[in-house]
């Protein structure tokens, strides 16, 4: 499946083409066109090494997007849904496949459907399509109860053991697929999916469009549960996020090590072996990677753990040069508008790892074996049929001697394309990263 060795660019759309946070109803500020402002960052992305692009909410809402009030328009901060194809369209000429943000758990108060039950009560036809009982009220008055995500009012949950809910967002997906060639969807909080839902969502993706890909939002608890024949094909890895950052800011490099052999090592206690994860080191929901790594030079060595470890590497918008957020002070912060894409040492860096790894057998497919763990130092093996290559990382400030058995004599860095010979110990320099594809 093409996912398997994708690059992700993760871009929150209310957040880059600077939308109002609020959505006040106006049609006319669809004529602002506010979406055809991502048209200047195709050529970035694909310059980056990106391959393909994940949208967060594009659909019209209340807000921040998760609160839907219409699946088929676009979101009239952003424009139309001509602009939407035209997008699509655009990334698709460039060579890079598209994602949607799935929202399907949950909707906004605006959503039509929910709409006319406040309207017609019991006389609905749609109070099915939601959790709700006329024997209570909502803290908004609306004469009935109903069951919101997680204690936000502001998000109603659907019934998606409703069959009536199933067709009408399956003919959603179907659409989506007929008006804009989309290659896939993250499904939001999947985790909170019913599973006989997620099931008949799965047979449509594997009916709807060739490789289509589902990616699971999904936080803790084994995510078997939620990544199977059945389900997704690929998840959220918040495991180990956590443990990439953290594992930089206490020097403690066996945290990771051992999140990453727990997950990815061949034998059969371990959980995801062969399996694809979505691995960030921040996206839309967290506190941007610069701002939260207490040393801002383990920049370099943590893109490199993100691009050499098992999974699919995800980017989010603005990272790639540093842009800094923290989440106490708010998600807007973590979702600015930005006019255009920037550059830097970073970025040239992280288009050196995505071209190292889309090349790579090993890094797309490879087995894990941890090679040497110390503190702030970890080598680690990734090995196919055809490669072998052993990652290097050294998040120290002093260089570092690592003595271990290669297995062979000589490398060659897939990143720099230098050569590196193993006799007499091999020299890690300081905040840094190698890729070392080994002559055997």
């Amino acid at each position: 499946m093409w996912y398997e060795e994708a690059v992700v660019y993760q871009i929150y759309p209310l957040g880059l083409c600077g939308a109002p946070l609020q959505n006040t109803g106006d049609a006319a500020q669809a004529g602002e066109h506010r979406l055809l402002r991502v048209l200047d960052w195709v050529d970035p992305i694909r310059d980056l090494g990106a391959t393909c692009v994940l949208f967060n909410p594009l659909f019209e809402s209340d807000a921040h997007g998760y609160d839907t009030r219409d699946y088929t328009r676009v979101d009239s901060r952003l424009g139309d849904n001509g602009d939407l194809k035209t997008v699509v369209d655009a990334l698709h000429k460039a060579g890079i496949r598209v994602l949607l943000d799935g929202v399907f758990n949950h909707v906004g108060r605006g959503f039509w459907a929910f709409r006319d039950v406040q309207e017609k009560k019991w006389d609905s036809p749609y109070k099915d399509w939601f959790h709700l009982s006329f024997d209570g009220d909502s803290r908004y008055g609306d004469g009935f109860w109903y069951k919101d995500w997680e204690g936000c009012g502001d998000l109603v949950e659907l019934n998606l053991q409703n069959p009536e809910v199933k067709n009408y967002l399956f003919d959603v997906v179907r659409g989506w697929v007929r008006d804009y060639d989309i290659d896939g969807l993250r499904l939001d909080v999947a985790y909170c999916l019913d599973l006989g839902f997620l099931a008949e969502l799965r047979a449509l993706a594997d009916a709807v469009k060739p490789e289509f890909v589902l990616v699971g939002e999904t936080l803790h608890g084994d995510y078997n549960r939620w990544m199977n024949d059945h389900g997704c094909h690929s998840v959220t890895n918040y495991e180990c996020y956590k443990g990439l950052y953290s594992s930089f800011n206490t020097g403690n490099m066996h945290e990771i090590a051992y999140s990453l052999n727990r997950q990815f090592r061949a034998e059969p206690w371990c959980l995801y072996t062969g399996k694809h994860l979505l691995n960030f080191v921040d996206n839309h929901d967290v506190t941007r990677v610069a701002t939260i790594l207490t040393d801002k030079n383990c920049l370099r060595p943590l893109y490199g753990l993100l691009f050499g470890m098992p999974g699919v590497p995800a980017v989010y918008y603005g990272s790639e040069w540093g842009v800094r957020g923290d989440k106490k002070d708010g998600d807007p912060t973590l979702r600015p508008a930005i006019a255009a894409p920037q550059q830097n040492e970073l970025t040239a860096w992280i288009t050196a790892l995505a071209g190292a790894r889309t090349a790579s057998p090993a890094l797309c497919y490879g087995s894990y074996r941890n090679v040497l763990v110390q503190p702030k130092q970890l080598i680690f093996e990734r090995k196919a049929d055809s490669e072998r290559v052993l990652v290097a990382i050294n998040a120290d400030s002093a260089p570092y001697t690592a003595h271990f058995d290669a297995g062979c004599g000589m490398a060659v860095d897939l990143i720099t394309g230098a050569a590196h010979d193993f006799g007499g110990g091999s020299e890690l320099p300081p905040y840094s990263c190698a890729f070392w594809k080994m002559e055997r």
